[in-house]
């Protein structure tokens, strides 16, 4: 995965918190993290998405309400997971003359 591609779909004043907590300030700092990720072995976990509702606060923002899915496909890693394989993820989208970006990406584990 180019770690360049995820972060652009992002505000350059994101605010992100992950599944563990970690709370990112801007796209750089989000870019840099995914660049990191990249090249470790948590690049052998793939997430997928599922959107389950979309409401538009305002016609230039939207809450998209989804539900994200884990798969760790790292070799060799055997027994319980360290977090959750499943989180109830909420982005709010704002419009961005004719592109949406994610400006706010929070995701809750579900246990």
């Amino acid at each position: 995965m180019d770690p360049d591609v995820l972060p652009g779909l992002h505000t350059s004043d994101l605010v992100l918190i992950n599944f563990a907590g970690r709370r990112l300030y801007d796209r750089e700092t989000f870019a840099s993290a995914m660049a990191e990720a990249l090249s470790s072995p948590l690049r052998d976990i793939r997430t997928e998405l599922e959107v389950n509702d979309i409401r538009f606060a305002t016609p230039d923002v939207a809450i998209v309400s989804l539900t994200k899915t884990v798969h760790d496909e790292r070799f060799g890693t055997e027994g319980p997971a360290e977090l959750p394989l499943a989180g109830a993820m909420t982005y709010v989208m704002v419009r961005q003359g004719d592109d949406w970006r994610i400006a706010l990406a929070q995701t809750t584990p579900i246990q």
